[in-house]
């Protein structure tokens, strides 16, 4: 899988919001940056900075060292960038988004779904039996839904999945 920047930023932003990219892009092959250089460069307060930092470190996309200043006595830290985590989070997110749609694929094959035709919501049978067959929103009967082309439509996206993750 080549992996270019819109891919990598894309999941950056997925994993951790669009404010990081700008820490991300100052880190880039960095090592131990201390945060308050960090927060410095890119002009944010440090309990934003680190804010971001504790984001990206969930996602394992940075690491990091603390050291003491021997004259205040506090923990200074300082943080690694790690674009090697990045091909690893892309496979990560992928296989949690393909079971995510093999789930709701299930569910398209195994339930009928019921909507109105202002499309204000969309029942299962139970649902809708429970509400007499009327859309609780605006009162109009619901009719079952065609959602075969719901189902090719995951397929698809299974399939485009799939292929990625080879």
């Amino acid at each position: 899988m080549r992996l270019s920047n819109k891919i990598i930023e894309a999941t950056i932003v997925d994993v951790a919001g669009e404010d990081v990219l700008p820490l991300v892009k100052f880190l880039g092959n960095k090592k131990n940056v201390s945060e308050f250089k960090i927060a410095d460069t890119i002009k944010k307060e440090i309990n934003q900075t680190r804010n971001m930092l504790y984001r990206l470190h969930e996602a394992n996309l940075v690491s990091f060292i603390r050291k003491k200043d021997k004259k205040k006595g506090w923990y200074i830290y300082y943080w690694t960038f790690r674009p090697k985590m990045i091909r690893h989070l892309i496979v990560t997110l992928g296989k949690e988004n393909l079971a995510k749609l093999k789930d709701r694929l299930a569910r398209e094959k195994s339930s009928h779904f019921f909507i109105c035709q202002n499309k204000c919501i969309r029942l299962d049978f139970d649902q809708a039996m429970n509400f007499d067959f009327k859309c609780p929103e605006c009162g109009e009967i619901m009719n079952q839904e065609d959602n075969l082309e719901n189902i090719r439509l995951i397929e698809e996206e299974i399939k485009k999945i799939e292929n990625e993750l080879k």
